[in-house]
């Protein structure tokens, strides 16, 4: 081992290069929403933890070696790090890599190529990045814990200062902010010709912050929609907000038309057309119309969501996303008695409070209150209608959970009797979306003791849109024979209600909607593919096919995917019929299966090397599985936690910054602290291991209601909830590493870059294989896996220095 003198000045150059390489694979997520989509992000987190990998086993390879010359490499690879940072990012903009060819089996072989491209571009900086912290492993291998968690204090800094930047910069200018930052870790490391090492850091900062202004072009993928309505003719963007969560672009051209699902005979109802609207987008994608014009609604009584309208007589309503103050109008053109509104996209609400550019506050009215509360604790009050907005799911990524069958069992109980909850759902792609809501629907009357879920559900929809209409009685003949009437006005259809056929025996499908599958390659047969499944599913005993028709839950509060993993050749032989959403699962998979042959490779090095890395065979069995456990299980939990904490801050962008940085922090202060256990590591690990599980299960039992029970403290009070809960996981986590790199290598140092390959190689694993496991078995999974990670880990754990 390096008898190397560890000082903070010494491991200064380690944190900033940590925090630099964080917040850049962070920017770069960011890159990846606002210019393609947001799914793709999860990339740049396997190439940067491949990159980890690799340089793991090139430490392995040629450590002795790669030590002697230590004394120059550390000061030289902060300026590799500003070149390959800055040829990276140019690599990643002159990309043409478009997601929807991925889609077609004649396009998809060029995207692929260019996927590798993104690799290429990118795997330089995050290998070398692994580089320089698995040299400064070995070269300060005597204070292991230290450097560790000056590793991960550094990471858990880049993070914070991602966010930071993010409300004053948009992701395409974050690359040249973090540059200066490798410069100062290049001046602050220890050189043998300083003055040299100054005058190479600035030509090297200079010429790489050249190529990035010059030869960089990021831009917004030609086919989202904003760049398609930013092409159109005299198209004017009237006001932008930068925020962690998103870049948010206030548009107006004579394209945007409020979004909502209206009659084709709106003009036989004698109902003038919705006017012009403005367009809120969020990283390029639309998530609101907003009022050009005074608010009004002259044309609601030809929408869809009117028809539990025409049932009840000046209702009180809860809107549950007020679509840009649209919503509202339309209440009260319905007549409405009172509205009460909770906006979850906290931009649309800021604005329905503030405005936003040429776009006034909502009006003041006496019938119209905005809540406070939280969508999922609504006021005390009891409604006749509680109604979800058209649009919710695209303006805010969280209201997912209002789909979970728990919150409308939740939402079914703040019901007046004959009250109706009206869920919307988009019909244009898969049909089997709306399968997968009446599932829920038929758990959640399960839940609120219902004998006969099918007998409170009414299907309405139009050729695009759906809205199942629950109500906590029973419908019978005369509220459903009125809202057939309501349908054949509107030329909407009825897919499926109690009583339909003593009703209207002779109705006529209006609006065709054959069903899509992907065991046939022609289409299957059938005018209403609702209509055909909502019996089954509502009655218990759903079609079996590719696609899941299982209900959304809390534990897996997801609508899509619904391939289901064991079809994925189905899936792959019919690409062209399936929605983006779906794209993204399969991707996952591929990018599963490389980290599994990357994992295999590092695994096998040992063996590979000639002469092996040093070690007896009894020890390499034991470190194989303790620090891949490490790897697996660490992402495990990280995961699980970022989703309970996006759900409960209602924002992704900061749930999965705070979450990152709090592991990361409190990490690196356990993984200080092992130091005071060289004597007795074991011991110190099976205390940190217990903390761990029993950590896992109280989140197990009782985490979820925790998060449900706060949704409405105060945004800072959440926040400090978050440190709190990952606090003791956090500092628990950091202490397994460092002390099985101590343990491991006293005996055979050559060991300790391989660990370090092996947690890299396993956490590139860990990611794509924690997305399907929460996808499709639940985020209690990832607990349980967690826990079977860290369990493995304190029976391999070496009980003495002869093992």
């Amino acid at each position: 081992m390096s008898d190397a003198k560890v000082t903070p000045r010494a491991l200064l150059p380690l944190f900033l290069i940590s925090l630099a390489a964080v917040a850049l694979e962070t920017g770069l997520t960011r890159f990846f929403a606002v210019a393609s989509w947001s799914e793709y992000g999860y990339w740049v987190i396997s190439i940067a933890m491949t990159g980890f990998a690799v340089s793991g086993v090139v430490m392995v390879l040629g450590r002795d070696a790669l030590l002697k010359r230590a004394s120059w490499l550390l000061p030289a690879l902060p300026l590799a790090l500003m070149g390959t940072g800055a040829a990276g990012w140019v690599g990643v903009t002159l990309n043409p890599f478009n997601p929807l060819e991925l889609q077609n089996g004649v396009t998809w072989q060029e995207q692929a190529w260019n996927i590798l491209i993104y690799y290429a571009a990118l795997f330089p900086f995050f290998f070398l990045t692994g580089f320089a912290v698995s040299l400064y492993f070995v070269r300060y291998a005597q204070a292991i814990g230290r450097v560790y968690g000056w590793d991960l204090l550094g990471a858990g800094a880049g993070a914070v200062a991602t966010i930071a930047l993010l409300h004053l910069l948009h992701p395409f200018d974050l690359v040249p902010a973090l540059l200066p930052v490798l410069a100062i870790a290049a001046l602050l490391t220890p050189a043998a010709r300083p003055a040299l090492l100054r005058g190479a850091t600035l030509l090297v900062l200079l010429a790489s912050e050249a190529l990035v202004l010059l030869a960089a072009a990021p831009r917004v993928s030609e086919y989202k929609p904003v760049s398609i309505a930013r092409n159109v003719p005299e198209s004017r963007v009237l006001a932008e907000v930068l925020s962690p969560r998103g870049v948010y672009q206030l548009l107006e051209n004579f394209t945007e038309r409020l979004d909502t699902d209206i009659s084709n005979n709106l003009g036989l109802l004698g109902l003038p057309p919705p006017a012009r609207s403005y367009g809120l987008y969020r990283d390029g994608v639309r998530i609101a119309a907003l009022p050009m014009e005074a608010l009004a609604a002259p044309y609601a009584r030809a929408t869809l969501a009117a028809g539990p309208y025409a049932l009840l007589d000046h209702p009180r309503v809860l809107l549950i996303g007020a679509s840009g103050g649209f919503r509202v109008a339309e209440a009260l053109a319905l007549d409405a008695r009172s509205v009460v509104v909770q906006e979850p996209e906290p931009m649309l609400r800021r604005i329905l409070i503030d405005g936003i550019g040429p776009v006034p506050p909502l009006p003041l009215d006496p019938r119209v209150t905005l809540s406070d509360t939280h969508p999922l604790r609504a006021p005390g009050e009891r409604f006749d209608l509680i109604d979800y907005a058209g649009d919710i799911l695209d303006a805010e990524e969280q209201s997912r959970h209002l789909y979970a069958a728990e919150a409308i069992a939740d939402e079914l109980a703040r019901l007046t009797p004959g009250g109706v909850l009206s869920l919307p759902v988009n019909i244009r792609e898969l049909p089997v979306y709306a399968i997968r809501v009446l599932a829920s629907v038929r758990e959640a009357l399960r839940l609120s003791g219902v004998a006969d879920p099918a007998a409170h559900v009414v299907v309405l929809r139009s050729a695009w849109n759906l809205r199942a209409l629950v109500s906590p009685v029973p419908w019978d003949a005369a509220r459903v024979a009125a809202l057939h009437r309501f349908a054949e006005e509107r030329s909407f259809d009825i897919s499926f209600a109690p009583h339909l056929d003593a009703v209207a025996p002779d109705r006529t499908v209006w609006n065709e909607l054959p069903p899509v599958t992907l065991e046939s390659e022609t289409q299957a047969a059938g005018d209403d593919a609702i209509a055909q499944e909502a019996p089954g599913v509502l009655g218990g005993t759903p079609t079996e096919d590719a696609f899941d028709r299982s209900p959304v839950t809390e534990d897996r509060p997801w609508l899509a995917p619904l391939v289901r993993l064991s079809a994925l050749p189905l899936a792959l032989a019919r690409v062209e019929v399936l929605p983006q959403a779906e794209i993204g699962t399969l991707v996952n998979v591929a990018v599963l299966a490389q980290a599994a042959l990357l994992a295999l490779l590092v695994a096998l090095l040992p063996a590979l090397r000639r002469g092996g890395i040093g070690a007896p065979a009894g020890l390499v069995l034991r470190a194989l599985p303790y620090f891949a456990a490490l790897g697996l299980g660490f992402l495990m939990i990280e995961i699980a936690l970022i989703e309970e904490a996006a759900f409960l801050l209602e924002d992704r962008a900061t749930g999965f910054a705070l979450v990152l940085t709090a592991m990361l922090v409190f990490s690196g202060l356990g993984s200080m602290m092992a130091g005071r256990f060289e004597v007795r590591p074991r011991g110190a690990l099976l205390i940190a291991g217990g903390v761990i599980l029993l950590w896992c299960g109280l989140a197990l039992v009782g985490l979820r209601d925790l998060v449900g029970a706060t949704l409405d403290w105060p945004w800072i009070a959440r926040a400090a909830l978050v440190l709190a809960i990952t606090a003791p996981a956090g500092i628990a986590l950091g202490l397994p590493f460092p002390l099985g790199l101590e343990r491991f290598a006293r005996r055979a140092p050559r060991l300790l870059p391989w660990a370090w390959a092996l947690n890299g190689a396993f956490s590139v694993v860990s990611t794509p294989l924690a997305n399907l496991l929460a996808r499709t078995e639940g985020l209690s999974a990832l607990l349980v896996a967690a826990l079977l990670c860290y369990v493995t880990a304190m029976l391999v754990f070496p009980r003495n220095d002869a093992q």
